[in-house]
């Protein structure tokens, strides 16, 4: 991604969320059009088996849920109801971005199309749950309720460009998180169903990563430190539902989202292709920031490893016993 010479001979020594917005414009136009040229349109109800539907018990006098009616594993199942609750976010997400990023131009153009891609989501995931009987559908609601009633408040909201750093790995955490829901759910519907989501969350990283590669070349040294302080400080959007350190853990040992996952398919990716560890030509500030991202990563793999050992041992207990 190339800034015009006219925008970087004018820089400011240091920018303003105000100008980094204006002056990105023509990044996220182009960004705009190219996600649009690759989105392909698909119906949520292609993707959810209808004739396995029935009703249930209340109202309509049908047949309670029990948990021998769901085909799907337990991991699979925890980590269903981690992803759809995070979805199901999605007002208070498109509040978060449109504050950051606006409601005007091309900016608002990409909010707007973003939410509605990523209702999608919710929408045919729970239309799969219920079908298919995969989840109790009471306790479904009643997390759903809780955790859209406390809302959700980003951690990166330092300034725009933390934003950008932020989403441009939480994208890709979401899409890995999808695609391996689906392998380890058990049921071929379901991880046909995740694949088409992760399809999307692919390319919204893509357009976020290619927007944070600008603005590391138009203000290397703030985009520097962005990256450093949300790879540091890094947690995933659901972090504040009911029970989410529990199911996290569960996740992590199944193989859904772990450290490992974390460094190897969702840092590191991002990392290598902006080429941030290389970058030249920053100041003292990005200097630092650059040098305490390496550092911490060179941990953050050491802790990988560790958890890599811990998990394996207990696997190797669970499959003796």
């Amino acid at each position: 991604m190339t800034i015009t010479s006219a925008v970087r001979t004018s820089a400011p020594e240091k920018w303003s969320d105000v100008q980094l917005l204006h002056a990105l414009e023509e990044v996220v136009e182009t960004e705009l059009n190219r996600h649009l040229k690759a989105a392909k349109e698909w119906m949520p109800h292609e993707y959810v088996p209808w004739s396995e539907g029935r009703d249930f018990d209340g109202v309509l006098g049908g047949e309670a849920w029990t948990p021998q009616q769901s085909k799907i594993s337990d991991i699979g199942r925890v980590s269903l109801v981690v992803n759809l609750l995070t979805e199901d976010n999605l007002p208070s997400y498109h509040r978060e971005i449109a504050t950051v990023f606006g409601r005007d131009g091309a900016w608002g153009t990409w909010v707007h199309r973003w939410t509605a891609e990523e209702g999608r989501h919710a929408i045919v995931m729970r239309d799969y749950l219920l079908t298919s009987r995969a989840v109790n559908p009471v306790e479904l609601e009643r997390s759903r309720m809780r955790h859209m009633s406390a809302g959700f408040e980003a951690d990166n909201s330092h300034s725009m460009l933390h934003s950008v750093a932020y989403v441009a790995f939480q994208e890709l955490a979401t899409r890995v998180s999808h695609r391996n829901t689906g392998h380890e759910s058990g049921d071929p519907v379901c991880d046909r169903m995740l694949a088409r989501i992760a399809t999307d969350e692919n390319l919204h990283m893509v357009f976020y990563r290619n927007l944070l590669a600008a603005a590391l070349e138009l203000a290397p040294d703030q985009t520097m430190r962005a990256i450093t302080d949300v790879v540091r400080g890094f947690r995933m959007p659901g972090h504040g539902m009911p029970g989410f350190e529990r199911a996290a853990a569960r996740m992590a040992l199944g193989g859904i989202y772990n450290l490992r996952i974390h460094h190897d398919d969702v840092l590191q990716p991002v990392l290598r292709h902006l080429r941030v560890l290389e970058v030249s030509g920053i100041g003292p500030a990005g200097l630092r920031a650059q040098e305490e991202l390496g550092l911490f990563m060179g941990g953050l793999n050491e802790q990988a490893a560790g958890f890599d050992e811990r998990r394996e041992a207990l696997l190797a207990r669970r499959r003796k016993s």
